[in-house]
């Protein structure tokens, strides 16, 4: 009998990595809490021609790289999202956001994508994207804001690398080595806090 195997291009995330995701979505989300930016969570599939016409028919992601079935209730075709602004933008017109007096909407999305792509290091068929988007607003400053945001969550992970380095070369350990047993109560907090920061040397 075969073994069956996990998907091509997909990955197990196991305890022991989970909490680095744990703590790295507990960032983003926080940091977009500070930036008065509300989270939203969207269909994981959408009508395809949702992504045609907002992703442009003549991608790579719509011609290629596209999970599509046929809707056997209907005549149109249901897609995988393969990214979150669409659906964001479709719910923004389709629940009427538009009418609320506080513009520019200010929304982000945290969840799985799908894309039928050629699976190699860093790159699977599911993956994890987060985003932030302001609709409703001309305003250059709202671009500037949500690049500002992006650049924010770089440096404060960035952040969180430093001090676990820091807390390595302290120790004695190369990058990577599992801390040492600490001697006093002081010490064992900050090292519990050190191995839950994110993005393995």
């Amino acid at each position: 009998m075969t073994r069956i195997q996990i998907p091509r291009g997909t990955q197990d995330i196991m305890p022991g990595t989970v909490e680095l995701w744990h703590y790295v979505e507990a960032k983003a989300r926080e940091l977009c809490r500070r930036f008065n930016y509300a989270e939203i969570r969207t269909p994981l599939f959408e009508s395809t021609e949702l992504f045609q016409r907002g992703v442009g028919e003549t991608t790579d992601i719509v011609e290629k790289e596209m999970y599509s079935v046929a809707n056997p209730r209907s005549n149109d075709a249901l897609t995988l999202r393969p990214e979150g602004t669409a659906g964001v933008v479709r719910s923004y017109v389709e629940n009427k956001l538009y009418g609320s007096p506080n513009q520019p909407t200010k929304l982000y999305y945290l969840g799985p994508m799908f894309r039928h792509e050629r699976p190699q290091a860093g790159r699977y068929r599911q993956f994890v994207q987060f985003g932030a988007e302001a609709i409703g607003s001309s305003d250059p400053a709202i671009d500037a804001e949500v690049i500002g945001l992006a650049i924010r969550l770089y440096q404060e992970l960035e952040t969180a690398r430093a001090v676990r380095r820091a807390e390595q070369r302290r120790d004695g350990r190369r990058p990577g080595a599992p801390p040492r047993a600490p001697a006093g109560a002081s010490e064992r907090r900050a090292l519990r806090a050190v191995r839950g920061l994110p993005i393995p040397d």
